[in-house]
């Protein structure tokens, strides 16, 4: 190095630690795109709450989910629309 100028061999360690420096910073603040594997129980009450599920649906899943998995391939609850809408009840759709 002469007088106040950077050699090449400067100006690399300075842009490899702003990579570094960048990429920490993106590992702190990005929005992981994990699956979420939220608890099943907590799902159907949500559906049977917002009105997407009637009751007897409501428990037949339930029942389901506390049974042999494999015996239960047939009811599938995820795709029933709400029985009814009452005043005030958004629709969602899934």
């Amino acid at each position: 190095m002469t007088g106040w100028t950077m050699g090449t061999e400067a100006w690399i360690w300075m842009g490899a630690w702003a990579l570094v420096m960048v990429l920490v910073v993106w590992l702190l603040v990005r929005d992981p795109h994990h699956e979420s594997h939220d608890d099943p129980g907590a799902i159907l009450r949500a559906r049977f709450a917002r009105g997407e599920l009637s009751e007897d649906e409501y428990r037949r899943a339930i029942e389901a989910l506390d049974a042999d998995p494999v015996s239960n391939t047939s009811i599938d609850v995820r795709h029933h629309a709400p029985r009814e809408r009452r005043p005030g009840q958004e629709a969602h759709h899934e």
